[in-house]
This record gives structure tokens, C-alpha cells and sequence, in this order.
């Protein structure tokens, strides 16, 4: 990268949680399917997540998207999710603003009262629903891939923190699902430094004592992070709040779309919610997202829900992002 060759950008939330699309400036991308373009990211170009993702452009908790042709003949574009570790399989906060992004760059057809969008994801083919009103986008919801519980009720003993019982939920990424009452934190008084140091402590001890498998690849079969809940599992139509804490410390602001999935699956397994019983969500900002099951079926060697996920995403601005020579800090750097 050079300053002939700026990185275009533009600026999105949802919920709180940013999310930066990369519209122009990068290289060509290899691979034949999304997944090998994962892999060429992550081992080709992953000075360009520095420099977009890490200070003095980003922060800590940036999110990006990084636009693609598909490689499913299904979808209308692909995509790939950055963080402040790496590459995600799937963001549901983020398919929600590019529900609304790709109708207004009439990267679509463009239908009212609703257009269809489908988005190719590493983990999957997402069909998002955008609402239009006098071509005007709106609310948004995507139908999640396949979800389910990969392990629920097991015991693990957490440094610092003792005996914990911890859920593990696929939602297009694997969560680690704890209450946050086991540990004496409450989801939404507590301070936040204490929420994320017991969930990277949850992740690490889960990451070392489970190993993960997923029916599709294995690249899919890793654990995300973890989702401190505040215990309301069974369920109600008052609002649930959880906090999602992942890749390295990652706080999201939003609900977390692929952690609601998670959850809302996790509390199918355990017979806790039947299908069409919709279920709100709170972050830590106070924003929600509604999940609902929308159908299950079998799917070796899991029963599986396919959840559909709710929420509104808003328009921050743009940006053109260049480096120049000799700017070794320029490159990108984090301060922990």
C-alpha cells in the first residue's frame, strides 16, 4: 500500500458496534471458494487488517467487512469479517448493515416493501431481508445457517474463578455460553474489564479442555469467544441481556447476531423455547436484536434450528485511508 493506492471505506454501526466496509484499494483476492480466501487473507494480506482494524485508523474493538465476488452462484456477493485477531466465519451484526448497504448501492434488485440479499459467508449462505419504504432501507434480518448445541451442561474448573457450568452453541461461530450469576457479575451493572476478564478466562480454559468439530470443515471448528448471559435462559418476551466477548478481547456492542443464534439454539436443545417464539436480545449499549426459530431438522450428528435474527444498522460516513512511506507506526499498532 501506497499513497497511490488509498483504501476506501464506509462507516457503519449496529447496535453500537462499528463496522468499517471495505469498498475499494485492496489486491486481488485467490482462492476458488470463500473459505481458501479466508486462508489467502490471513496468510497474504493481513498487514492490510493491521492497518485498517488497529490504531491510529481503527481501535481495539474495529470491525470491517471485506467485500468479494462469490463463489456460490447463489449469492449476489461475498464476504469476508475482520477483527482485531484475524477473520471471523460469520457476524450477524455485520450482515445486518450490509443488508441495508447493498440496497441502497443497488448492489440488488431493489423490491419493496422487501428485498432478499444473500451474502456468502465462511460459514455459509445467509439470506438477509432489508425493508423498503419509498426506496428507502430499513430494518433488517437474515436467516442464520444451520445452528445448533454442541455440548450443553458440562463442568470445567476456570482459573480465578472456580467450578463454572458452561453451554457450547454454534450460531455460524462456536460460543462458550456461561451465566454470568455463577461467577457474582451481573451482565448490566458490572464493570466491563470484569465481564471480559472472566470471558477470556471461560475461553481459554474451554479452548484447552474441548476440542470442536463442525459437519461442514474443519475451519469452521474453533471457539469464538464467549457469551456471559444474565441467566434468563427459559423463555419470556421480556428482553435477555449477554454480553459477547471474542477473538482477543473483542467486546461486541451489539447483541451479537451468530451468539444470539447460539443462544437461541442452545435453549432449543434444552427445550426452553419452541419455534416462532420470538426472543429479544439486549447488549450491553441497550441495543436489541429479536430471534426466532423459524424451523429444526436433523442434521448428523446435531438437531438443528435455523433462527432468524432482527435489528437496525445506521450510516457513520466515509473514509480513504492511505500509508505513507516510512511510517512504521503507521502500519498499525494496539494499545492492550
Amino acid at each position: 500500500m501506497s499513497n497511490s493506492r488509498p483504501i476506501k471505506t464506509v462507516e457503519m454501526h449496529t447496535g453500537g458496534e462499528p463496522l468499517r466496509i471495505i469498498t475499494e484499494g485492496y489486491p486481488e483476492i485467490c482462492g476458488d471458494n470463500i473459505l481458501e480466501k479466508r486462508r489467502y487473507v490471513r496468510e497474504n494480506l493481513d498487514h492490510l487488517r493491521h492497518l485498517l482494524m488497529f490504531e491510529p485508523r481503527g481501535h481495539f474493538d474495529m470491525y470491517g467487512a471485506l467485500l468479494l465476488s462469490p463463489s456460490n452462484p447463489e449469492a449476489d456477493f461475498a464476504v469476508l469479517f475482520l477483527h482485531n485477531e484475524g477473520y471471523s466465519t460469520m457476524c450477524g451484526h455485520a450482515i445486518i448493515a450490509l443488508g441495508r448497504y447493498a440496497v441502497d448501492q443497488q448492489l440488488v434488485q431493489v423490491c419493496e416493501p422487501i428485498t432478499t440479499v444473500k451474502i456468502e459467508c465462511p460459514c455459509g449462505l445467509v439470506v438477509a431481508s432489508v425493508e423498503v419504504t419509498k426506496g428507502k432501507s430499513g430494518k433488517v434480518s437474515f436467516l442464520s445457517v444451520p445452528a445448533f448445541a454442541f455440548s450443553i451442561d458440562q463442568e470445567l474448573n476456570v482459573e480465578g474463578y472456580g467450578s463454572i457450568q458452561y453451554d457450547i452453541g454454534y450460531g455460524g461461530a462456536f460460543y462458550a455460553l456461561v451465566s454470568a450469576t455463577q461467577l457474582g457479575l451481573d451482565v448490566k451493572s458490572s464493570p466491563s474489564r470484569d465481564l471480559v476478564d472472566a470471558a477470556d478466562a471461560i475461553t481459554s480454559a474451554v479452548k484447552s479442555a474441548i476440542k470442536l468439530s463442525h459437519p461442514d470443515s474443519d475451519d469452521l471448528a474453533f471457539l469464538y469467544g464467549t457469551i456471559l448471559t444474565d441467566g434468563r435462559d427459559t423463555y419470556s418476551s421480556d428482553p435477555t441481556a449477554n454480553i459477547c466477548v471474542f477473538a482477543d478481547r473483542q467486546v461486541d456492542r451489539s447483541p451479537t447476531g451468530s451468539g444470539v443464534t447460539a443462544r437461541i439454539a442452545v435453549q432449543f436443545s434444552k427445550q426452553m423455547i419452541k419455534t416462532n417464539q420470538p426472543r429479544v436480545f439486549e447488549s450491553i449499549t441497550g441495543s436489541l436484536f429479536t430471534a426466532e426459530i423459524m424451523e429444526n431438522f436433523p442434521l448428523d450428528p446435531h438437531e438443528t434450528v435455523r433462527v432468524k435474527v432482527s435489528g437496525k444498522a445506521y450510516y457513520l460516513g466515509e473514509s480513504t485511508f492511505s500509508y505513507e512511506e516510512g511510517d512504521e507506526i503507521g502500519r498499525g499498532f494496539l494499545l492492550k
